[in-house]
């Protein structure tokens, strides 16, 4: 297959001014403006020294409390482990005393050996009691006094059992006790019961004094429990602050200060003092608040560029509409008379002329009628996207059809078989279609080789990108592949008008017609044991088409 279009040369088109567009800026780091008026102190460093100095605060009134509980746990312990034990030795010691003194009494008065070992017994509870009493005082801060004390009752109660308990203990029993032991046993017990309150008087003021420590560590608890609470409230209350001041305030204010800018504000500054990462923060969405008023700027001068384009537009497809007018009408009369004139000239004169005379005639009404079709496809191709009917939903299997009726006239000269497939019906113009169609199928036939009747076979099928692909195949002279670009071009002819007749403007019109429609179109590859040409275009899926095998 070829193509019906031939080579020429136009002027030169003037290149039209683009859109004045800015170019896309990033800043750097490097790039970023120093902040003003701001403290240099970032963030990271404020919290460290801060938080420092609160956790060290925090620590030292938590050791305080930990040391007044500590020794408030000691006192406790001095007074409940030490000094009431030591008091209840005291009671044990006496009433130990005063057993021995009882079973020694009923020993000498009825006798019995009972008596001595309830004695004897008494005399180790009595050593136990003292020696627990010792035990437990040895620990005691003050106690010296008490364990003095504790050793005169010791030695009164050693004297009055070496004078008076220990002598009848070793004697016979039923003897009684004589007037002159009695009196020395009362001396010696009276000594024993001074000894005896001494120490409970010693025990008294020691327990006091112990219990008054006691309270002191509490009252110290208390004060450094509630001074541990009330620093950590005060912590967590310059900890607030802290971030109120360094973070909650500086980001309200820069949140005020954007919020303005994003309502139209745009010459509102945000110079935002506070720590370094929101100040910079600042000073960069400034720097972007910059940017977007010079682009803003390029884009408004952009604006009216492409309004006057617009205009300019205007009028040229205005004078473009008056010139398919004039090209449709005022031109072509001139071309209608000279073809006519010259057929009068050839009819009437024809007798007076010689061959070469009515061969120059020829040529006059031949180049008359080819710019008459020439005229005719330059107003279908200025028409496309312009004066247009797009409906939404085009059966295109029935315009494929008509397409191929209106070529009937040169199928049954060439014996052509045209077979069309399975099309589907998209939203599109139905004239135009229709010619893309006709010129397809007839460059098709057109481009046959000699001596074999041509086969044309129209196809579609849905690809997966939602795309209709349709192929307009047939076994003509074929295309070589470097011209599958050239072949869409405007007046671009392969072959010589004598051996194909066209005005070059078929496949171009096709091109337009599918990109107008939102596709594209191509140079097929065709199967290299069978010769011929494909060409290949493609169309968007509506959101009703449907097929024919539906």
């Amino acid at each position: 297959m070829s193509i019906d279009q031939h080579e020429t040369t136009g002027a030169p088109e003037q290149d039209a001014p683009g859109p004045l567009t800015a170019p896309p800026v990033v800043l750097r780091a490097d790039e970023v403006p120093p902040a003003r008026g701001m403290a240099r102190v970032r963030l990271r460093t404020l919290y460290r020294i801060g938080g420092l100095l609160l956790g060290l605060l925090v620590l030292i009134s938590a050791l305080q409390a930990g040391v007044a509980l500590h020794g408030s746990d000691a006192a406790r312990r001095e007074l409940i482990e030490h000094v009431d034990p030591a008091a209840l030795g005291q009671y044990q010691l006496s009433t130990a005393v005063g057993r021995q003194d009882s079973a020694v009494r009923g020993y000498a008065t009825s006798g019995g050996g009972g008596l001595l070992d309830d004695y004897r017994r008494a005399i180790a509870d009595e050593a136990a009691a003292e020696a627990t009493m010792r035990r437990r005082l040895a620990g005691v801060h003050g106690a010296g006094p008490t364990l003095q004390r504790l050793e005169e009752v010791r030695r009164a109660s050693a004297a009055w059992r070496a004078g008076f308990a220990d002598p009848i203990a070793s004697g016979a029993a039923d003897k009684g006790v004589s007037n002159s032991a009695e009196t020395n046993a009362h001396d010696l017990f009276v000594k024993f019961r001074a000894a005896v309150a001494a120490l409970q008087a010693e025990l008294t003021a020691l327990h006091g004094k112990v219990a008054g420590h006691l309270k002191e560590r509490a009252t110290i608890t208390t004060w450094s429990v509630g001074i541990a609470l009330a620093t950590v409230l005060l912590a967590a209350l310059l900890l607030a602050l802290l971030i109120s001041r360094t973070v909650l305030r500086p980001v309200s204010s820069l949140t005020a200060n954007v919020r303005a800018v994003s309502q139209g504000d745009f010459t509102h500054p945000l110079d935002i003092s506070g720590p370094e990462e929101i100040a910079e923060l600042a000073v960069i969405i400034d720097a972007m608040r910059h940017r977007i008023l010079d682009e803003w700027r390029v884009s408004s001068e952009a604006r009216a560029l492409l309004d006057e384009q617009t205009a300019e537009l205007r009028r040229s497809n205005a004078e473009l509409e008056q010139f398919a007018y004039v090209a449709s009408h005022d031109l072509q009369e001139p071309l209608r008379k000279v073809a006519s004139f010259c057929q009068m000239i050839e009819r009437r004169y024809g007798d007076q002329l010689d061959e070469r005379g009515r061969q120059y005639i020829q040529f006059a009404v031949d180049g008359a009628k080819r710019m008459q079709s020439l005229i005719n496809d330059l107003l279908s191709f200025s028409r496309v996207g312009r004066m247009t009917s797009p409906e939404p939903a085009v059966d295109l299997g029935a315009v494929a059809e008509r397409a191929v009726d209106n070529l009937s006239a040169l199928r049954e000269e060439t014996g052509a078989e045209v077979t069309v497939g399975d099309l589907p019906t998209l939203p599109g113009d139905r004239t135009q279609l229709g010619q893309l169609f006709q010129n397809l199928v007839g460059n098709a036939i057109k481009f046959r080789r000699p001596g074999v009747p041509p086969e044309v076979r129209v196809t579609a099928e849905l690809r997966d990108d939602g795309m209709w692909e349709f192929a307009c195949a047939d076994n003509g002279i074929g295309i070589e592949p470097r011209y599958a670009d050239r072949i869409f071009l405007i007046f671009q002819r392969l072959h010589p008008r004598e051996e194909y007749t066209g005005t070059g403007i078929g496949l171009a019109l096709c091109k337009k017609i599918v990109e107008y429609h939102g596709g594209e179109i191509w140079l097929g590859e065709g199967d290299p044991d069978r010769p011929g040409t494909t060409i290949r275009w493609t169309m968007p899926a509506g959101a009703k088409e449907t097929n024919d095998d539906e």
